[in-house]
Parts: C-alpha cells; structure tokens; sequence
C-alpha cells in the first residue's frame, strides 16, 4: 500500500477499475511499516494499542472496524499489538490498553484510553481534528 497516495483514486492494474480505500482497520506488523505510514499518510491515522488478551480490547474491536468503514477515504485505523511490537508502545508511552492515539501529518494529536463505542470514536476523531 502507499501510504502517501491513501486519499487519491487507485485503479486496478489488471482491469483499471477504481479501487476503494481502506475501509478496515489496517493490522501493522513490523516497526518500519509504522514508521512508513506515519511518515507518509496523507491522512490522520487512528491508531488501536491492543494486546490480545484484553477484554476491553475485544470490545472496541468491532468499532473501530465501524469506524474504519465510515472514514474510508477521510481517516484510517491502524491496530498495533502491543505484545508483537513492544517497542512501539514503549515509544509512546503506552501505560494502558486499549489506547487510541489520533496523527495527523505524524505527530500525536490526541489521546484516549479506554473501551468506546463507534458514536464516541468518531467524535474524538472529529474534535481532535479540527484542533490541528
């Protein structure tokens, strides 16, 4: 995926049909893809601090996968284990799970730990957005 181009049009290289943008939350794997869509999307990018065994983490799953949905093409979700990929959550200190972090242009623009439904998502979504 290039990140730098999410909120253009893509097409298809074999049969050149239009190509929605992500409308799921996006799973990262590795530091470096982090560190790619960061540095490259050309919109905010919420992101979901989990670990696999947190309740409430299993609760706001279903959400965020709403919310990702909804924002097709204005926002993208982007989960990052916090058991596969430590490091990360060491780096933005990460002391509680589920937390979700809004970047805009890269850097943190907001934070919320917490379960929440898709309604309150959106609306930390929003208002965060308009502040940057």
């Amino acid at each position: 995926m290039s990140y730098e181009r999410l909120g253009r049009s893509f097409r298809c290289g074999k049969c050149h049909n239009e190509l929605r943008p992500p409308g799921e939350p996006i799973e990262i794997n590795t530091e470096v893809v982090w560190t790619a869509l960061l540095g490259a999307a050309s919109m905010p990018v919420l992101a979901d601090f989990w670990a696999p065994w947190c309740g409430p983490c299993k609760m706001v799953a279903p959400e965020l996968v709403k919310i990702a949905r909804e924002g097709a093409g204005r926002w993208l979700v982007a989960k990052v284990n916090t058991e596969e990929l430590p490091g990360l959550a060491q780096r933005f200190n990460v002391s509680a799970i589920p937390t979700l972090a809004l970047f805009v242009a890269g850097r943190e623009t907001a934070r919320q730990a917490g379960s929440m439904p898709a309604a309150a998502i959106r609306q930390f979504i929003e208002q965060a957005g308009k502040s940057h």
